[in-house]
């Protein structure tokens, strides 16, 4: 489903005050926008988290930690979902904008000083004069500063972190510290879910290890049991299945089809582990991973293993 998303503007790895006036102009267009926060340090995405923004999400990564115009446009594409994206005018947004709009194929336009509906009003040559365009679906808009007031602060959207490193081991160390952080462990339950990404019911044993290695039990969603009868009911977690509420879920390989959501979204914790950054479980995630079960599930068993000797 198409979505507002916003760039949120940094400066020195926090997010800049003129972010605000973004979150002005996507709820004006009738949005309850999503905010992408490039980052090196996912701590840094807390600040983004204004009144009527829905949620945030904080897209880690080192490509982040100085402006190459083609690595964080391809970072950003890859955890941003689709829809209408809003960024501020500045120079290197600009820039960023423009290459988003190149790769996802929706029209650009630059400058906007006005927003009436689906009417973008822009000044050009050399602000002598302005124009006014109408976009017909998605579309990246960047907003020039100090014309939309600013968004208060203090909103409650939830914030979810995507590592866009490719470096996995780093990924699951901070996943672990930032569940650490919310779990009880005299009272943790933790679930290992796996979903139809696995490829094979065998593949099912590499979450079997990973969960005797934390003490966990093994779940699936209805697309693995559906499609392979080794795959018991008795495992299946959704809306059709068991309903569950751990201190930690781990969904691997599962999309996040809204019968699976129903069955475990009330989780205190979830990590998912997608290879598709589209997937919609990430929306629903604490903490995402996008990789292979394969890129992933030697390295979170070896890690934790570590960890809890």
């Amino acid at each position: 489903m198409s979505e507002t998303v916003i760039i949120a503007e940094t400066t020195a790895g926090a997010v800049a005050p003129a972010t605000a006036e973004l979150v002005t102009a996507a709820v004006g267009m009738g949005a309850n926008p999503t905010v992408v926060v490039p980052c090196t340090d996912a701590g840094a995405a807390n600040a983004a988290a204004f009144a009527g923004v829905a949620r945030v999400i904080a897209a880690k990564s080192d490509v982040f930690s100085a402006y190459d115009a083609a690595a964080w446009a391809q970072a950003i594409d890859a955890v941003a979902p689709q829809g209408t994206v809003l960024a501020l005018a500045s120079a290197r947004s600009k820039d960023l904008a423009a290459r988003l709009a190149a790769r996802r194929g929706l029209p650009v336009v630059q400058d906007v000083v006005g927003i009436n509906g689906s009417q973008l009003t822009s000044p050009i040559l050399s602000g002598k004069a302005m124009q006014t365009v109408e976009v017909d679906g998605a579309s990246v808009i960047t907003l020039r500063a100090n014309v939309f007031a600013a968004a208060e602060a203090g909103g409650g959207a939830d914030v979810s972190v995507v590592d866009a490193s490719g470096d996995v081991r780093t990924a699951v160390v901070e996943m672990m510290a930032r569940a650490s952080e919310r779990l009880d462990v005299a009272e943790a339950s933790i679930i290992v879910s796996g979903g139809r990404g696995m490829g094979s019911p065998d593949n099912f044993s590499h979450l079997e290890t990973l969960a005797d290695t934390i003490g966990a039990a093994v779940g699936a969603s209805r697309a693995a049991v559906d499609t392979w009868e080794d795959i018991p009911h008795s495992m299946q977690v959704g809306q059709t299945g068991k309903t569950v509420n751990p201190n930690l879920y781990i969904a691997v390989g599962i999309s996040g089809a809204i019968q699976h959501l129903a069955g475990m979204r009330s989780s205190k914790y979830i990590v998912a582990i997608n290879k598709d950054a589209d997937a919609p479980i990430f929306k629903h995630a604490d903490y995402g991973i996008v990789a292979t079960w394969e890129e992933a599930l030697p390295v979170l068993t070896s890690t934790l293993s570590g960890m809890m000797s």
